[in-house]
């Protein structure tokens, strides 16, 4: 039997899952949790190290678990743009900077006026969370630990060097936050340079390799510290929610994969055929396979919209949170006479501005919690439908939606998005597609097959499928066309607001 570990790192721990390729099944899993630093008004930081400890402490207890079986493969998807600096042996030489670190807003809009070809790939600037920007934040504001930095880097990179004693960067991740250039295989060194940071170039990792890509094999020392009796391939990976599409067999054009939780990703892949694409991060050139550009919606605010005005507006507990959405649920998302616009951390799809802000209108003394509850659940729904809405509008039409994540533990929130787009819906029920992914990836990296398009999906969770009420959909196609009015007036009003600076962080 051939068997591979996946892992994968998320912003409150590591998952480690072991499957059998010869069967296609998971056959153990486990995690392990590590803390996160916040450090007001806007920075979060993590410690490299902790993952390194949660992952040797959660390692022998899957494989315990597993049988002990013989690893063939070790393949890993991270957080992408949790940024890491580091000597040249692995060591750590600050805290990491996690993806939701916003330190370098000066930064990311600077990159919004150069003026280069790749700059295309991403919509023309790089986001406040990526790797670029923060890499200009350290050398401006701690020049010293930029010159003592020999690697510039992210989780993933910085995980495979521990396991396999090799820098290598995945074509994923590169393309995606690093502003490289998928189609000539090159690094812009003129667009660093350009930024400031001409030496990023000398700190990047400086191997590029595809995504299922052999990096090498799990040190002596690795293996030790994992519990491993034989060493393993290392096979490159990518981003957790990207490398999921593998699992859910998605990575076809006319497929999506919108993976639902605290923020909403949608992705979904075209052909490589130069249309511009607006309102989207991305079109990304090979980033996820060959010959297709990648596309990369979402929703800063989604399940966060709810848990804040539950536990934070509301002051409701778990069982509080649970008996308010079936109170919910009981009211005719129709008849609410209320109209909300998503975006308490702005907007990524398809308006693209950090600066928008949610609204709530239509307000009475008779709307109660519950009711004002169920709008935030359906504008929450509507954004979803309305990335959809807004791909199909410029041509690239969706025929098959898999739905994943933490919406799956809120059904009204579930028939909500379903019912708002309006098409038949694949729900994954099994567990992180993520190491779904890893384990497709892993099975091209053992030659057991020729290409990622192919073994997409051989190495599936389990699904359900989830059909729409039409009924419903009329009635949200209507309210739709009112959300979109309602952001195109509202607009200039949401960003003189946000600009003002009166609203009170927490």
């Amino acid at each position: 039997m051939t068997h591979t570990i996946s892992l994968d790192f998320g912003t409150n721990g590591v998952r480690a899952g072991i499957f059998d390729l010869d069967a296609g099944k998971l056959v153990a899993a486990a995690e392990r949790g590590y803390g996160t630093r916040h450090i007001p008004p806007n920075r979060a930081e993590q410690s490299p190290d902790d993952w390194w400890a949660a992952l040797c402490d959660l390692v022998p207890e899957v494989l315990a678990e597993a049988g002990q079986p013989e690893i063939d493969a070790i393949c890993v998807a991270t957080f992408a743009s949790t940024v890491v600096f580091s000597n040249k042996h692995g060591q750590a030489l600050a805290p990491a900077i996690l993806w939701m670190d916003a330190r370098a807003t000066e930064e990311a809009a600077k990159t919004e006026a150069a003026s280069h070809p790749v700059l295309a790939y991403s919509g023309g600037s790089d986001a406040v969370e990526w790797l670029v920007p923060k890499a200009m934040w350290m050398a401006k504001n701690d020049p010293d630990l930029w010159a003592r930095t020999d690697i510039v880097c992210e989780a993933l990179d910085f995980i495979n060097f521990r396991l396999s004693g090799i820098w290598a960067g995945s074509l994923m991740n590169a393309t995606c936050k690093w502003n490289y250039d998928s189609r000539a295989r090159a690094f812009c060194n003129d667009l660093y340079a350009d930024l400031g940071v001409p030496e990023l170039i000398d700190k990047l990792p400086p191997e590029i390799l595809d995504i299922g890509a052999v990096i090498g094999t799990l040190t002596d020392e690795a293996a030790k510290a994992l519990g491993f009796a034989t060493r393993p391939k290392v096979v490159q990976g990518g981003i957790d929610a990207h490398m999921g599409t593998f699992g859910a067999g998605t990575v076809e054009p006319g497929s999506m994969l919108m993976i639902g939780g605290t923020s909403n990703v949608h992705l979904t892949q075209v052909p490589d055929d130069g249309r511009d694409i607006t309102g989207v991060w991305g079109p990304y050139p090979h980033a996820l396979t060959p010959d297709l550009r990648m596309i990369e919606g979402g929703q800063v605010s989604a399940g966060s919209i709810l848990n804040w005005l539950a536990r934070d507006i509301y002051g409701l507990d778990d069982d509080g949170f649970v008996a308010l959405c079936e109170e919910a649920a009981g009211v005719d998302f129709r008849d609410t006479s209320l109209m909300a616009l998503d975006f308490w951390m702005g907007n990524r799809t398809p308006y693209r501005d950090a600066s928008l802000r949610g609204a709530l209108m239509g307000l009475s003394l008779s709307h109660d919690r519950a009711t004002i509850f169920r709008a935030c659940v359906t504008s929450v729904a509507l954004g979803s439908a309305n990335v959809v809405f807004d791909l199909e509008r410029q041509g690239v039409h969706i025929d098959r939606l898999v739905l994943a994540g933490g919406i799956l533990k809120n059904r009204m929130w579930l028939d909500a998005t379903v019912d708002a787009i309006g098409k038949p819906v694949k729900v994954a029920t099994g567990d992180n597609l993520s190491l779904y992914g890893a384990a497709v990836a892993a099975k091209v990296g053992l030659g057991l097959s020729p290409s990622l398009v192919k073994a997409a999906g051989s190495v599936a969770a389990p699904m359900v499928e989830h059909e729409p009420d039409m009924d419903a959909h009329e009635d949200y196609k209507i309210m739709l066309a009112d959300y979109r009015e309602a952001v195109d007036v509202l607009r200039p009003i949401l960003l003189r607001l946000s600009a003002s600076g009166k609203g009170r962080a927490s």
